[in-house]
């Protein structure tokens, strides 16, 4: 299970941007990730949970954009979505492709904090 070496991560880059002298409070963290990452939604959800108790992500949602998978067929000259990932043909003219330009994500979007005043 990858997604809790993932959620300990996230803890260590979120509490990094976040200012050593205030008491700030993160209110949620927002991730993309793409359908080829191999990243199980519902397994980093929990893991999420454990891994932000006692910290300052305790009680932060964790909000996940999921990024679909799309490729680029030289024929149309055209980047489509791929309706499922085990056919990696143009969607337009079944020409098959390896040219995957998203899909692949995982990445930390956004942070919302509440600050608290010194």
């Amino acid at each position: 299970m990858h997604e809790l070496s993932i959620a300990n991560t996230l803890v260590e880059l979120v509490e990094q941007q976040l200012p050593s002298h205030s008491d700030s409070k993160v209110r949620s963290v927002r991730l993309r990730i793409g359908a080829l990452s191999c990243v199980h939604r519902e397994s980093l959800e929990f893991s999420f949970e454990l891994v932000t108790e006692g910290t300052l992500l305790q009680g932060a949602y964790l909000e996940i954009e999921s990024v679909p998978v799309t490729v680029y067929c030289p024929v149309c000259d055209a980047v489509e979505p791929l309706e499922g990932i085990q056919s990696f043909r143009c969607p337009r003219c079944q020409t098959p492709t390896a040219d995957i330009r998203s899909g692949r994500e995982l990445e930390l979007h956004s942070i919302e904090v509440d600050t608290v005043p010194v």
